[in-house]
């Protein structure tokens, strides 16, 4: 298998993270444990977004030095990732980080010498919740934007839509799901324009990177940003036959699909070959969001609920198409379902059964068993961890069917050896798959089994 180059989006650092955050970090990682698992060799990098001008607009009005406030937001990232358990490679900041602004010079200089930057003025509607032009409203952050005439660099987007519109639509650079891929290859059949790729220094508030040569310029944070998944990239992972793959939000999608490809085809690099896109979480049904008001901190989910609980809730119930509404009476829910009375209900009914050997012969459960690794593996690779739980928990709950079925503790010689052999193998198959998706939960299990301990409940419920 060739090696997995996997990276979430970096995340703006204006103020700390919330449950969107925690969304795509739990996806990737589960992504990137399940890789793993199965022997790839995988490399997985997050981190933080900086050099936005929301981010030095934020700490004016916080009163603070932006470096100090770009710094004490950023660790509150990472923090969440450990929380989280997320198993990352690299974490990347894009103020800090001395690969970064070398790397971010020398894409700007190839992009120029192809011919593909230029300047010219520009009047325009700019969100700076997105750091975007906008045609008139802005419906990610449901603002008014502001309106901006400036002279800046440009980048000609134009000249290689046609190129990424044929990468796309042979599935040489993959997006999943089909929905987003087929809104990506709606937009490049249009009027596809040039991008600005700077700002002024004084608009940037003096925060960021100068144009090479012109100091008078701060490369577009967007552009700067992008470039991360480059240079933090050791060479041999941003080449063949490394799979580099980026998870990312729906709403950025055109940033990744098209403005990206395209910098690396002027750049003359490796492109990425996959797009996964996920949609959000919502609350009260609208989009979690900083600016919005709706924040939901996930630090705070987790000291009241634990790591596997908030995992289990956003890989189990956030759809890969459509938006899922988050309530803490629906985690609750969901982990006393699947964790308590699931996998933690059958471990317990099957150690307190007794030990049981490797199981023999044929049985439907044991049919479900072999084949949960293939299920699981094609649900990830279409990026439906909601389908590769749902495999899970389908196995699951025919393994408890099974042993009210069966009544082994009404069995005896070897009829009951083997219905225990059954159950053994299947929880054995169970806990395994279930390793990417809840780690804590599934080391836990996976010792009990080997040391053949019932003791207390394996997962306890949950109360809101």
């Amino acid at each position: 298998m060739d090696p997995l180059y996997l990276t979430t989006a970096i995340p703006f650092v204006n103020a700390a993270p919330h449950l969107g955050h925690a969304l795509e970090l739990v996806q990737a990682d589960a992504i990137a444990r399940h890789a793993r698992a199965r022997g790839r060799d995988v490399r997985f990098l997050t981190g933080t977004d900086e050099h936005a001008p929301k981010v030095a607009q934020a700490a004016l009005a916080a009163g603070e030095r932006v470096p100090a406030f770009v710094a004490r937001n950023a660790e509150l990232f990472a923090t969440l990732a450990a929380t989280l358990q997320v198993s990352y490679d690299d974490f990347i900041r894009t103020s800090s980080d001395p690969r970064h602004r070398p790397a971010v010079e020398q894409i700007w200089r190839a992009c120029a010498a192809a011919g593909d930057l230029y300047r010219a003025p520009y009047a325009g509607w700019y969100c700076t919740g997105c750091e975007q032009f906008v045609d008139d409203r802005c419906d990610e952050h449901d603002t008014a934007p502001e309106w901006v005439q400036e002279e800046n660099w440009y980048f000609r987007l134009s000249r290689h839509a046609d190129r990424i519109r044929t990468l796309i639509g042979s599935g040489t650079l993959r997006i999943v799901p089909e929905e987003r891929r087929n809104e990506v290859l709606a937009f490049l059949a249009g009027d596809v324009r040039d991008v600005s790729v700077s700002r002024s220094r004084v608009r940037a508030h003096d925060w960021g990177i100068p144009v090479p040569g012109h100091a008078e310029q701060i490369i577009y944070v967007w552009f700067d940003a992008l470039i991360n998944y480059v240079s933090a990239a050791p060479p041999q992972w941003w080449a063949d036959p490394v799979e580099r793959r980026h998870v990312i939000g729906k709403g950025i999608v055109r940033f990744h699909a098209v403005i990206w490809p395209a910098i690396l085809l002027s750049a003359g690099l490796s492109l990425p070959t996959e797009l996964f896109v996920h949609d959000y979480v919502t609350a009260s049904g609208r989009k979690i969001g900083k600016s919005l008001g709706n924040a939901v901190d996930p630090n705070v989910l987790v000291a009241r609920y634990g790591a596997d609980a908030l995992r289990w809730w956003l890989l189990r119930e956030v759809p890969r198409v459509g938006e899922a509404d988050f309530t803490e009476e629906r985690l609750v829910e969901t982990a006393n379902r699947d964790l308590a009375n699931g996998i933690g209900n059958l471990v317990q009914r099957v150690l307190g059964l007794g030990r049981g050997a490797a199981a023999v012969g044929e049985h439907e459960l044991l049919a479900r068993a072999h084949a949960l690794p293939a299920r699981v593996d094609a649900a990830c690779d279409e990026f439906d961890l909601r389908a590769a739980t749902g495999a899970i928990t389908d196995v699951l709950d025919a393994a408890n069917r099974y042993i009210e079925h069966t009544r082994p503790w009404a069995l005896a010689g070897d009829e009951r050896t083997a219905v225990l052999g059954t159950l053994h193998t299947t929880t054995r198959a169970i806990v395994a798959e279930l390793a990417p998706f809840v780690p804590s939960l599934a080391d836990a299990a996976a010792v009990r089994l080997e040391q053949a301990a019932s003791g207390t409940p394996l997962y306890t419920r949950l109360t809101t």
